[in-house]
């Protein structure tokens, strides 16, 4: 059984690379494209991240923050994620009050 060898995330675009090795953007994509599978599931854990930041109380600005993308993905996949039927509710952080017994 042969391994299929271990790609890295690329730093550069394919543009860079192409003109840096005289190849076509193409050629660049096919040869060092990330495995589909390999994409999906960083997807899918990042998309878990979200939705469990933002049950922590965190807002979306917040989220993309800390997790280094845009907010415009974090608002994207918690609305994703409403329309499966995921549960959003905010947990109850120590510390915090529940908002009862203000005066």
């Amino acid at each position: 059984m042969t391994q299929e060898p271990r790609r890295e995330r690329r730093t550069a675009t394919a543009r860079e690379l192409a003109d840096r090795f005289g190849v076509s953007e193409r050629t660049v994509q096919r040869m060092i494209a990330e495995e589909r599978t390999a994409y999906e599931g960083r997807s899918r854990q990042r998309r878990d991240q979200i939705v469990e930041l933002h049950r922590k109380g965190l807002r979306g600005y917040e989220i993309a923050r800390e997790l280094n993308v845009s907010s415009g993905l974090v608002s994207t996949r918690l609305k994703e994620a409403r329309s499966a039927g995921v549960d959003l509710t905010r947990y109850a952080v120590a510390g915090e009050s529940s908002g009862q017994g203000r005066a």
